[in-house]
């Protein structure tokens, strides 16, 4: 009976045993369940928490954006009034301009009117004086005109002796024949330039090149008044002794270019500044009319 009792005893238990072991695989299962689904939320809340940081982000740089957008919106606002008062006083400006390039442009053509009539004038004299001397082929005469002033260059072979300043006979036909245009032409001026080569000279009357160019300038002076009644207050004498060839004082021939006397015709200063003076005044031109 004890025996029946113990055998009955062990299967309860061993009933009981198997039991519990499926419920608590089935509970293994459903725990290991759970995880892998709180690891998933988990996995997707992290996922969730950095997009919404980038958004934070995002939306920062849109409302930095924004303002910034706002604030430059209002300051091109504030500039077109700006550009509207500058296109104003800009389109006022280039008004004024263009008046004084009318201005400008009407001086420089009175000026160029002024000049044009002073290359008639020096046209004509130019003509005048190849008329007079005659046969220009002669190599110590030569008539130029440079910049608007007009030059007359004589050899010294032709108008004084070696190391001398008195004027020769043959020269002073010359020098009357530029007496006669010149005095024709009262408006204008002229300075007689003595030049000499770069050979010393000292005498009991001459103490350098210096001495000899200008004596030899006054000595043409003095005939053009005394002999030819040209006047004296338009007249300069001026030496430059050896200090402007026309070339290298390299030989002997070149020395006797560099020997001559110049005669530089030129309208008066004063008067050129009147003729400046007056096309200023010119109505056309803003100028008083006084």
């Amino acid at each position: 009976m004890k025996k029946v009792f113990l055998g009955t005893l062990a299967m309860t238990v061993l009933l009981s045993s198997c039991v519990s072991q499926k419920k608590y695989s089935e509970l293994e299962a459903k725990h290991k369940e759970t995880q892998d689904l709180l690891n998933s939320a988990t996995v997707k809340l992290n996922d969730c928490l950095e997009e919404k940081a980038t958004a934070d982000s995002r939306l920062k740089t849109l409302e930095d954006q924004n303002a910034f957008l706002k604030a430059n919106n209002q300051e091109l606002i504030n500039n077109m009034g700006n550009l509207t008062t500058l296109t104003t006083k800009g389109a006022e400006n280039l008004e004024k301009s263009l008046e004084s390039l009318k201005e400008k442009d009407l001086t420089i053509r009175k000026l160029q009117d002024a000049v044009t009539r002073r290359d008639s004038v020096n046209l004509s004299l130019v003509q005048s004086l190849k008329g007079v001397l005659g046969n220009l082929d002669d190599e110590d005469i030569e008539i130029s005109v440079e910049k608007g002033v007009v030059f007359v260059s004589i050899s010294d072979k032709l108008l004084f002796r070696s190391g001398s300043y008195n004027v020769t006979s043959a020269a002073k036909e010359v020098l009357g024949k530029v007496a006669k245009v010149v005095n024709n032409k009262p408006d204008f001026e002229f300075m007689v330039e003595g030049h000499t080569d770069n050979v010393p000279i000292k005498t009991s009357e001459l103490a350098d090149n210096w001495d000899l160019s200008a004596k030899r300038a006054t000595s043409v002076v003095r005939i053009l008044q005394k002999d030819f009644g040209v006047n004296p207050a338009r007249m300069t004498a001026a030496g430059r002794s050896h200090y402007v060839p026309l070339v290298d004082n390299n030989t002997s021939a070149n020395r006797a270019k560099n020997r001559r006397t110049r005669i530089v015709v030129l309208p008066k200063i004063d008067q050129f500044y009147n003729m400046i003076e007056e096309g200023m005044k010119d109505p056309a031109i803003g100028g008083t009319g006084k």
